[in-house]
């Protein structure tokens, strides 16, 4: 349930969501356009890898998510049980988040997006599970991306292996 705090604290949890999520999309954005062509394009990929055009609206939509998702859990009272761990596994998860963008595609590496992205997902994992003991709706905000990030840990680990 959402504090009934002040509008300003409500705003200013929605200023810090809205800046940080949007910081990490802007961040990979620029490590990930200028690769798409000509390298991701010349790169093996498995059957199952969707085409570009899918991972932007997808992307989007997840970003929406874990946005709402982080606002609603900065509006929960301070002294909240599992809102400090919440947060940091949240914040730690968007900014390998970032990372894996300028690993993957800023390197060049699929190996380098193995490192990051099996320690994300983990941290996904956990940030989900306290989202959801804390505040139900911001917990199934972050199971799509969950989902995501597991398939994008096959996806990854597939380019690696078949490009190696």
């Amino acid at each position: 349930m959402i504090d009934e705090s002040p509008k300003a604290g409500r705003l200013g949890a929605a200023i810090l969501a809205i800046a940080s999520v949007g910081l990490t999309l802007a961040v990979g954005q620029i490590a990930t356009i200028s690769k798409l062509v000509p390298w991701y394009e010349s790169l093996t990929k498995p059957s199952f890898s969707p085409p570009n055009w899918v991972f932007a609206p997808v992307w989007s939509t997840l970003y929406l998510l874990m946005t709402v998702a982080i606002w609603r859990v900065l509006c929960l009272p301070r002294g909240t049980q599992g809102r400090r761990s919440a947060v940091i596994l949240f914040f730690a998860q968007l900014c390998l988040n970032a990372a894996w963008s300028w690993m993957f595609f800023g390197g060049e590496s699929p190996s380098l997006g193995m490192i990051n992205i099996v320690p994300q997902a983990v941290l996904v994992f956990l940030a989900t599970a306290v989202f959801l003991r804390l505040d139900r709706l911001a917990g199934f905000c972050l199971l799509p991306l969950l989902v995501w990030i597991t398939f994008a840990g096959v996806l990854n680990y597939e380019v690696w292996r078949l490009n190696n």
